[in-house]
């Protein structure tokens, strides 16, 4: 029986989370019985060394993967209950992603990057525009909307990584290693950017990350060792 109550203030939770891979018949345990939950606006990171199931936990998180048992909620809805169909309309909606490589589409610039999500969910090309404009003004890059990824400094697109991440406006960001590949004097631009965006949006934010300067600065902060996620 389910012990999670449903609350306004928890954007994003999971319950006894378990996650285990089969390899030649042998089961691979990843996660046993993670339960989190994250309140609107909170800042979390969470560490681990490499191999520990940062990334597996983070991917259920979005329901980008599934539990082997236990049950992920976005927004008190229960993503075993929902179709496929269902949870993309969940992701799309209220989440969005961060990772280490930008995962810029190369052809396209800037503001177009950031208004594609809007676009496919069927967005007016003006509003989308003039959202996605919006959005790169707050990360300071309104002057390099028309460049392409190409033209740009690792920093610049990874802050274009993020205004396309909050351009739906989620109710929760999840950042996978956002600085890993940055020199200090970016990841210290890309971090504030993240906070400075949570605070004004009240975006809830959780961060896999080895960087302990940069989880030193969220609210919490879990370590995923043994298959446990333990606070700090």
């Amino acid at each position: 029986m389910s012990k999670f109550i449903p609350s306004t203030a928890i954007v994003l939770a999971c319950e006894d989370v378990y996650k285990e891979y089969q390899d030649a018949n042998t089961p691979i345990k990843i996660l046993l019985g993670v339960s989190l939950q994250v309140e609107r606006g909170e800042q979390i990171a969470i560490m681990g060394r490499s191999g520990s199931g940062k990334t597996t936990l983070l991917q259920m998180l979005g329901g980008l993967d599934t539990p082997t048992t236990g049950d992920i909620w976005i927004n008190n809805h229960s993503l075993r209950r929902l179709n496929e169909r269902q949870r993309e309309q969940m992701r799309n909606r209220s989440l969005g992603f961060i990772y280490q490589m930008h995962h810029l589409l190369p052809e396209f610039s800037a503001l177009e990057n950031v208004a594609l999500p809007l676009l496919i969910q069927g967005t007016s090309p003006k509003t989308a525009e003039r959202e996605a404009l919006e959005l790169l003004n707050s990360v300071g890059l309104s002057a390099r909307a028309q460049h392409f990824p190409s033209q740009l400094s690792g920093g610049e697109r990874q802050r274009v990584a993020i205004a396309r991440a909050l351009v739906n406006r989620p109710e929760c960001i999840l950042a996978d290693e956002p600085t890993g590949n940055l020199d200090d004097e970016n990841a210290e631009q890309v971090l504030n950017v993240m906070q400075a965006l949570n605070r004004t949006h009240q975006t809830s934010l959780i961060v896999v990350t080895h960087d302990l300067a940069l989880a030193k600065k969220m609210d919490k902060t879990y370590i995923l060792h043994g298959g446990k996620l333990i606070a700090e």
